[in-house]
């Protein structure tokens, strides 16, 4: 506006106008990438266009538990609600219908008259609500109850029963298969915050640690790993989430692990691994890596198959260290820190990939090794009680 009055130069203005350009806005940094499984386990994956909605209804009570709570206990008092409203319209329609509301109605009713209603005392829809509920949930008060005048009575009152009996059972059945979910004990499941890269055996291993706060053991407890990375084929066939299976080295050996303590997890790096072309300067926040980590076995107490899941981006894989010991020996039993679970140290490790350090085995005689950690056993120095001394003669 100045430029156009000519106070200014309209050179003057546009310099200034580019100086007062915040450095930040010149150059965007590159987003993070999105995870495909959270470090919680929870799978960020959202499903749309589904056209075949009926499918859900086909089975009822899956659906059911996977609802949340709030919208389990609303359908849990509306199932309720609405058959209680249901027969108690069956129930005044037949009293309508024998005629029990109108001999109500004039003052009838008395013994001495001869005449028997189908239900006894129900004179309105309200009285006829409050003996739906009396014969759903076997309350029994004795006020109202169905005679042998009505057959169709009988059949209502066999029908209700057996109805009340169904959504009893799997409204029941689906709050306790909601309290009794197999991923709740993989909430005591834990893994390290970081995953690391470190030298082992003279290779480069990818190593996490797991472990189980719970005493109650995980039985044929089994981990495995997956890497999911954008890829193209040769064909230019682009596969958004290629899911790549890792071998992994168990420490006891076999398919299976035995999670008592916190387990280091372990996987070679060869030739083989998907990680083979894996540099440091590749694990940065916007790198298209992911290693997924499956945990399954079947819990002691419930004999339910759980599940526990979590990921490593390239950001959280720390490359040259090597996690901290925490298991020690005290009183004639092991120890476990907690504390220490996901504390690393750094430790000499070659800055290449694992493609060049098997083609070049020189590189490793330049890395200065540390020495092997070994499990720490606590020595206690007990204070004697009573002193020896020589009495004088």
């Amino acid at each position: 506006m100045l430029s156009r009055k000519g106070i200014l130069p309209e050179e003057y203005v546009l310099t200034r106008l580019v100086e007062a350009v915040p450095e930040q806005a010149r150059y965007r940094a590159r987003e993070r990438r999105a995870r495909f499984v959270g470090k919680n386990g929870a799978c960020n994956v959202a499903h749309k266009n589904i056209r075949e909605q009926g499918r859900f209804l086909q089975d009822v009570f899956t659906t059911l538990v996977d609802l949340k709570w709030s919208h389990t206990l609303l359908i849990f008092t509306l199932s309720f609600l609405c058959s209680w409203l249901l027969f108690a319209m069956i129930w005044w329609l037949l009293a309508f219908a024998h005629g029990d509301l109108d001999h109500s109605t004039r003052g009838g009713g008395d013994p001495g008259d001869g005449f028997v209603p189908c239900v006894t005392q129900l004179h309105s829809f309200t009285s006829a609500f409050l003996f739906s509920i009396e014969v759903q949930v076997t309350i029994g008060f004795g006020g109202r109850m169905a005679t042998e005048e009505c057959p169709a009575a009988i059949l209502v009152l066999i029908v209700q029963n057996i109805s009340g009996l169904i959504i009893n059972a799997i409204m029941l059945g689906c709050i306790f298969m909601k309290t009794a979910q197999a991923h709740r004990r993989a909430e005591t499941l834990i893994f390290s915050k970081h995953a690391v890269v470190a030298v082992r055996g003279g290779r480069l291993c990818f190593m996490l640690r797991v472990g189980d706060l719970r005493k109650s053991m995980i039985i044929s407890a089994s981990i495995r790993m997956q890497v999911v990375r954008k890829t193209t084929s040769p064909e230019g066939e682009v596969v958004p989430l290629n899911q790549v299976d890792i071998q992994l080295e168990n420490p006891v050996g076999g398919n299976s692990i035995f999670l008592v303590s916190p387990l280091i997890i372990c996987h070679t790096i060869d030739s083989s691994s998907p990680l083979y072309d894996l540099a440091p300067s590749q694990l940065l926040h916007h790198e298209d890596l992911e290693v997924i980590v499956i945990l399954e076995g079947v819990v002691e107490t419930t004999g339910i198959t759980t599940q526990a899941r979590t990921s490593y981006l390239a950001d959280e894989i720390l490359w040259g260290h090597r996690f901290v010991p925490i298991v020690t020996e005290e009183d004639g039993q092991y120890s476990v820190d907690y504390s220490k679970f996901g504390n690393t140290v750094k430790v000499p490790t070659p800055n290449c990939t694992a493609r060049q350090l098997e083609e070049d085995s020189s590189i490793m005689k330049t890395v200065v090794l540390s020495p092997k950690a070994t499990i720490r056993k606590r020595s206690v120095r007990l204070k004697p009680k009573f002193t020896i001394s020589d009495e004088p003669s």
